[in-house]
Parts: structure tokens; C-alpha cells; sequence
């Protein structure tokens, strides 16, 4: 199908915009944004959309947890004549500046969650290691990520309160994505669940004023990762950034005795780089997370990601974290705000983790589910 956006530059493959990566359904392109304050006020404000051209779909999630309540909102679109508008219903996405300033808008509408919230890069954007994952002569997953730091700046309004978001105050993460992407089959009203064993993973950002971490690490015994990628920025005085990938790293990660799922408290870092000395981190984990299956990871509730749900359908609802049958349903997967510590620095930034059944190092976790 042509539409407008062929008339542009830019074309990757002999088809038209509205096909991608060879025409393969799982192709997804996806934005994920996420803000907190980082005075520890238990706030954290999550979104994202999702673009599969071979679907004709768009769809997209914006949430907010106050406390120990998570307000969701998600919304579904056909693509149509516009499949390059990043925007479904009330929720827009729009970049600025590439790389450097990205704009995100909800407008009023029934979950009572809007906002208008511009991101603006602190660090450079950084390519993650391809995720290449084949079986059985099959390609199961073949992702391009782009992870970035930055500040956010605008105004929230969550459960009839406004609050106003200043960039000393309130910082966070970005990433976009895209290539074929396998799925977490993981909504219980729509089985089979996908059954995940023996590995641990953690995809972590840290950010501090003058330093930036990014470690995405899969491993399945302690030490001998399967997967890992990870990048350390430092400014100097002058602006200039001086940069480092990583090539190993060890993780004493400590647990809650959560009744009502996998539960973080502390994690010490010890990462090694392609030159330089070792740099170790401290994570502790804040009480603020945001359970990201109400953006449909993994699926919830019938809403899974580019699902063809008609030419527009939304949902809301709110989510009481303290409630053991809202925690069966949201497990484990969540970003979760954490304060850092390296060397005398402080900073932020959220940590997204799992263990499944099998690892040896962390048996305690391995009574919930690992998403």
C-alpha cells in the first residue's frame, strides 16, 4: 500500500513504507520512555508505543505510579492512511531534535492521567549489541535497541493533582527499538503462557551528573553471560564525553521477602571495560516501580502488543499494589526506581530484572515467575 511518507526519502528495502523487514509480521519499531524524581518522592511515570507496519497496527500505553497506585492507560489503532504518525488517540509522541529532545502529550480523556512532557538528552544515545537469537534455523529475534539518559521538563497530572516537572529534579531514560522481536506470551486469559527456565537477566540504567551506565546482561550460570551489553559515558570538565564498553561484569543481587512477587533490594556491580580500571555500583532499590504488563508486555487481559483491535480502542484502570490477585496479574517485569552510588557520587535511574526457575545463584525469587 503507498501512502504520503513514500513520497519521502528514505526508503530501506524495494517495498513501500508500509512494509518492513521483509514483510515479517513480528517486525516492531517501539519508543519506551520512563521519569522519575529522584528526591525519592514515590513517582514514576512510564510510556511507550509500538509500531508493526506488517500488522497495520499502532498502539501505545502511558501509566503512572503515585505511591502504591498504578494508573494505566492503553490504546490500539489500524494504521490506515497514516502509518508513520506517532500518535494513537489522545497519546503523541513527537521528536524534537533527533537524538537530543523528544516531545510526549496525553491529552484529557477517561483514566484522568495526562501530561505534556518534553525529554531532553543529558548523555549521547548509545547502540546496545545486537539481540540475535536463532532456533532450529528459525530467527526467534533480531533487535537494534538505542538506550539514552537524559531530563524531562513539563507538567503531570495524576489522581486530580498537578505536579510540575523540572529538569533538576525529575530524570530518566529512553530507548527505541526495531527489528523482529519475540514475544513474552504471558497473559493467563489467553494461554498457553510462555515457560521461561534457568537464566537471569537485568537491564539496568544508571545515571549520575557527570556518568552514565547502561548494562543489559542474560546468563544462565552466574559469570557466564549468554548476553551482554553495556556502555559507561563520562563528561569532563570541558564537555567533552569519554566512553568505554563493557566487557564483563559480576552482581550480588540481595532479595525482599515479598509474598507477592520478585522484589529487589540491593545490588552491588563490579563492571571491567575494553580498557581502564573496573568501576564498581551500588543499586538500592526504591519503594516506586511500574509493572509494565498495563503497556501490555507480555499481554493483559486480551490487549497484547500489535494486536489488530479495530480502528481505535483504549482502556483504562487503576491498580491497588498492595492487592495479592493485582500482583499475580502484573508479575514480575517492572521498571524499578533505584538511587546509585559510585565513588562518592549519587545518582538514579530504574532497573528491570528477573529471575527464572533454575538459576542457581538466586533461589529465592524463583517462586514467582521471571516476567
Amino acid at each position: 500500500m503507498l501512502t504520503s511518507q513514500d513520497d519521502l526519502l528514505g526508503h530501506q528495502t524495494a517495498a513501500p513504507f508500509a512494509v518492513a523487514g521483509g514483510g515479517d509480521p513480528r517486525f516492531t519499531e517501539r519508543y519506551w520512555f520512563s521519569a522519575h524524581p529522584i528526591d525519592g518522592t514515590p513517582l514514576i511515570i512510564d510510556l511507550g508505543l509500538g509500531y508493526y507496519p506488517n500488522k497495520g497496527v499502532m498502539d501505545g500505553f502511558a501509566g503512572v505510579t503515585v505511591g502504591a497506585r498504578q494508573h494505566n492507560f492503553r490504546a490500539s489503532r489500524r494504521l490506515g492512511n497514516n502509518p508513520l504518525v506517532p500518535e494513537v488517540g489522545p497519546l503523541r509522541f513527537e521528536v524534537l531534535d533527533g537524538l537530543k529532545r523528544h516531545r510526549m502529550t496525553l491529552a484529557d480523556n477517561g483514566s484522568g492521567i495526562s501530561f505534556d512532557i518534553e525529554f531532553e538528552a543529558s548523555f549521547p544515545a548509545v547502540q546496545e549489541k545486537q539481540s540475535y537469537r536463532a532456533k532450529d534455523g528459525v530467527v526467534q529475534e533480531d533487535l537494534t535497541r538505542v538506550a539514552q539518559m537524559g531530563r524531562y521538563s513539563g507538567w503531570l497530572v495524576v489522581e486530580g493533582q498537578r505536579h510540575v516537572i523540572e529538569p533538576s529534579l525529575w530524570w530518566g531514560q529512553r530507548d527505541h527499538s526495531w527489528g523482529q522481536r519475540s514475544e513474552m506470551r504471558t497473559d493467563e486469559t489467553r494461554p498457553p503462557l510462555a515457560v521461561n527456565k534457568n537464566f537471569f537477566w537485568t537491564w539496568t540504567m544508571f545515571q549520575f551528573d557527570d556518568m552514565a551506565i547502561t548494562v543489559f546482561l542474560k546468563e544462565r550460570d552466574a559469570g557466564k553471560p549468554f548476553y551482554l551489553s553495556g556502555t559507561e559515558m563520562v563528561r569532563s570538565a570541558d564537555g567533552s564525553i569519554q566512553r568505554r564498553e563493557m566487557t564483563g561484569v559480576t552482581h550480588d543481587f540481595e532479595w525482599a521477602d515479598d509474598p507477592l512477587g520478585q522484589t529487589a533490594t540491593v545490588a552491588n556491580f563490579r563492571f571491567e571495560f575494553d580498557h581502564g580500571p573496573v568501576r564498581e555500583v551500588r543499586m538500592e532499590c526504591l519503594p516506586t516501580r511500574f509493572y509494565l504488563k498495563a503497556g501490555m508486555y507480555g499481554g493483559f487481559e486480551g490487549w497484547n502488543h500489535g494486536d489488530d483491535r479495530g480502528d481505535y480502542d483504549s482502556a483504562h484502570d487503576v491498580w491497588d499494589l498492595t492487592d495479592a490477585a493485582t500482583r499475580r496479574k502484573a508479575r514480575t517485569l517492572s521498571d524499578h526506581v533505584h538511587r546509585a552510588t559510585c565513588e562518592g557520587k549519587v545518582g538514579s535511574g530504574v532497573s528491570e530484572y528477573g529471575v527464572a526457575e533454575g538459576y542457581s545463584r538466586y533461589p529465592v525469587p524463583q517462586r514467582f515467575p521471571a516476567f
